[in-house]
């Protein structure tokens, strides 16, 4: 019997898929935990938060439920892009934000992902890429793909 005499077994053929069903609970939880809290809050607090941070109170919704990950390849894009995420966002804060607001939104993240891995993302961004424009007017002193 498993666990009587401190032997463990592993099944590596369900091992892809049982990490895959909890990468589901955690974002799912993650998502209900978000949605928790903005219930908690009458919708003149939400209507607040959500002017603070520039948004409609249904933008806020929805950008909650996108998860803590969502804005995770903009990290990757500005690297690409030869700047510094962190400084970026000390620089210009304003900018960081309406650049992770769309990338939380973007329908091409596959795309994103795939020209990241293949070193393409700082040549092909505008292809694909919501950020593109605003990502020019910040480095447009640096030639694109560089």
């Amino acid at each position: 019997m498993p666990g009587t005499s401190g032997e463990e077994y592993t099944y590596p053929t369900l091992e892809p898929i049982l990490n895959a069903i909890a990468g589901w609970v955690k974002r799912y939880r993650y998502a209900a935990g978000l949605r928790n809290e903005l219930a908690y809050c009458g919708p003149e607090e939400v209507a607040n938060t959500a002017r603070e941070l520039g948004v409609s109170s249904d933008e806020l919704y929805r950008l909650a439920r996108k998860g803590p990950h969502a804005a995770d390849l903009l990290q990757k894009m500005l690297i690409a892009l030869g700047a510094d995420p962190k400084v970026l966002a000390v620089q210009d804060p304003i900018a960081t934000r309406d650049l992770q607001r769309l990338c939380i939104m973007c329908d091409h993240k596959k795309q994103c992902r795939h020209e990241l891995a293949a070193g393409t993302a700082a040549k092909n961004y505008h292809d694909f890429c919501p950020n593109a424009f605003t990502l020019d007017a910040l480095f447009k002193d640096r030639p694109h793909g560089a």
